[in-house]
């Protein structure tokens, strides 16, 4: 028997991440659970791998099991492709063994033509929704499986509500979504040069093929290098029948977590949308309302999800970051990961479970990722300046710090000015997965847009940069690279300070100072890397400054001391470099008695640190 490429969430467990991907791997495991999760199955790594071997083609026998299991699931939904009475739609989503929020592509609404839509406009009786996912997938497959590019479609979305006088596209009618599916078919057709795919089946292969495609796009490869994950790995496909969260206000998507993924504090946080998709709360396209509303509009269904957050995390013994969509008041779970998280709120988070009996203090050590440390070693904003400085707005406080630079407005202009030592905060209306490398490069993020479930906000905590996020009252002008707020205009280049902890933004720069490493939850997780490791700690270190900075960080001696690094200070060159080029003992010992001052020096000193008198040469 040939191998196998494809498993329903039925027949993978959570222990399958290698071959299922993290998402496919936890499908299935709340699927074994009896959570609410859409039927649907995945396509695995080694198709992944097999396609890149085959030079970039889906090859007949891969193609052939994902029929098999597309036929499988029309069974279990009762709904078939491309049908006219009862059609089935599906979203199709990477799932990476380690997870990568935003890096790769995904494609919703997956099966619908012209034909398709006009049956769900008339059977559903809400022919706005219909008209509403088939523009969003017209887009989503332009711009991820055929490489149009959004931005001409999101001209053409702007250009539609400033014509109907409204600024949210949940106030564009079912008229006004119809019209721009056809100018989205006639964009595609512009620069495509062929119609828009109508056969389901055709589509569903051009996505699989994208998501695969993506596991090598720029993006996917930096986040990958920053993280250490191997490019061997490959990516899963997710196809997942739809859950609609757009089909009216008894409707919803939202982002949660388990516990504060920026403080550890344990309370349920996250964010949501009424009629809305997905992509609308990760992308930042509307501001979402606290998780905590949702009671009010969804009691029932926030009720079991409420149970469902606390099943899943006693069940993986960690923070929970889950999607989910509300359709017509009925719960529908659609991924579930271990979130994503600051390296204070990391360490609190261990330490809770502790004492929580969740895990061991050797299991808490192990799930603290050690680059994360680093970042609580970076700089706090000064007390005493900050207590003398006034913000001139404040949002939401998405990734906690302390950030200080110049403004820049894009990714590219981030990379060029750190490239040239540039302190610089990236100022966006909102991120996007191609900023990755302007995010790196700067020193904080500062958007307009989105929430602290936005991509900004989930891949700034990864990296332990400061970031605040949905700053609303900002005036964005790109364009001439400048943005207004609180009545004064902002160029490129002005200095600005950013408190990720408050979400306080500052016009001026404020000075910052070390963290203090030997306190609170830091010293206990420390310690108990102590207490378990087998192998003792020691520094680099030259110099006294450097060995008492590494007694303070608890090392337990001194592992390289590299003795030429002790003669580089500027009072000791001139000496070194005088006794070098002696040509007696005399002479020699007469330089490393006194430093014989570069010109302008006007007199001579003892060398700190001489040796005593007759010191011979080796």
């Amino acid at each position: 028997m040939g191998t196998k490429y494809v498993y329903s969430f039925d027949q993978g467990n959570g222990q399958m991440r290698e071959l299922l991907g993290g998402k496919g791997a936890n499908l299935a495991e709340m699927t074994s659970l009896g959570m609410p999760v859409p039927q649907g199955f995945t396509i695995t790594t080694e198709a992944c791998n097999q396609y890149y071997t085959d030079g970039e083609v889906i090859n007949d026998d891969i193609q052939a099991q994902i029929m098999e299991y597309i036929l499988k699931l029309e069974e279990t939904t009762g709904k078939k492709f491309g049908d006219l009475e009862n059609p089935l739609l599906v979203s199709v989503r990477s799932g990476a063994r380690a997870s990568m929020p935003g890096m790769m592509d995904t494609i919703l609404n997956l099966g619908l033509n012209e034909d398709v839509v006009q049956v769900m406009a008339r059977k559903s009786g809400n022919p706005r929704w219909a008209y509403d996912c088939y523009r969003r997938f017209i887009q989503m497959y332009s711009d991820v499986v055929m490489e149009v590019g959004k931005k001409y479609f999101e001209e053409l979305i702007d250009k539609m509500k400033a014509d109907r006088g409204v600024t949210q596209d949940t106030e564009l009618t079912a008229d006004d979504l119809k019209e721009l599916a056809e100018q989205f078919k006639a964009e595609y057709k512009e620069k495509i040069g062929a119609d828009f795919p109508s056969d389901p089946k055709e589509q569903l292969m051009g996505a699989v093929k994208a998501v695969f495609r993506s596991w090598n796009n720029p993006r996917a490869i930096v986040y990958r290098r920053m993280n250490d994950i191997p490019g061997s790995w490959g990516t899963a496909v997710n196809v997942q029948s739809m859950a609609f969260g757009n089909m009216g206000d008894d409707c919803g998507t939202g982002v949660a977590f388990t516990r504060n993924p920026a403080t550890g504090e344990k309370e349920l946080m996250g964010e949501f949308l009424t009629n809305a998709q997905g992509e609308d709360v990760v992308a930042g396209v509307r501001t979402p309302m606290p998780i905590s509303q949702m009671a009010d509009k969804f009691p029932e269904a926030f009720a079991q999800f409420k149970d469902v957050c606390q099943r899943l995390e006693n069940h993986y013994h960690d923070m929970q970051d889950m999607e989910f969509t509300v359709e017509n008041g009925k719960l529908y779970m659609l991924q579930t990961r271990n979130g994503k998280r600051t390296a204070a709120a990391a360490i609190k988070i261990a330490c809770d479970l502790v004492d929580e009996g969740q895990i061991t203090e050797q299991q808490a050590v192990c799930m603290i990722d050690p680059k994360q440390l680093d970042a609580l070693l970076h700089p706090q904003f000064d007390a005493k300046a900050l207590k003398e400085a006034t913000p001139v707005a404040s949002a939401l406080a998405a990734s906690p710090g302390a950030a200080c630079g110049k403004v820049v407005f894009s990714a590219e202009e981030a990379k060029e000015w750190a490239a040239r030592g540039e302190k610089v905060v990236l100022v966006r209306l909102e991120t996007s997965p191609e900023d990755i490398e302007g995010m790196v490069a700067a020193q904080g993020i500062l958007t307009v847009r989105g929430g602290m479930t936005s991509h900004a906000a989930v891949v700034a905590r990864g990296m332990g940069t400061c970031c605040v996020s949905g700053c609303g009252a900002i005036k964005m002008d790109e364009e001439n690279k400048q943005f207004e707020l609180s009545g004064r205009t902002y160029h490129e280049g002005d200095w600005i300070s950013l408190d990720g902890t408050t979400g306080n933004i500052y016009g001026e720069a404020i000075p910052t100072v070390p963290a203090d490493p030997n306190s609170g939850y830091f010293a206990r997780i420390m310690a108990w890397a102590d207490k378990y490791r087998q192998l003792q700690v020691r520094t680099n270190a030259d110099n006294p400054r450097d060995t008492k900075q590494a007694v303070e960080y608890g090392a337990q001696g001194i592992g390289l001391c590299r003795t030429e690094h002790m003669f580089f200070e500027a009072d000791r060159i001139p000496a070194i470099r005088e006794m070098i080029c002696s040509d007696t003992v005399e002479q020699r010992e007469k330089a490393l008695g006194h430093v014989r001052g570069p010109p302008g020096l006007s007199h001579d000193r003892p060398l700190p640190g001489s040796p005593p008198p007759r010191v011979r040469p080796h």
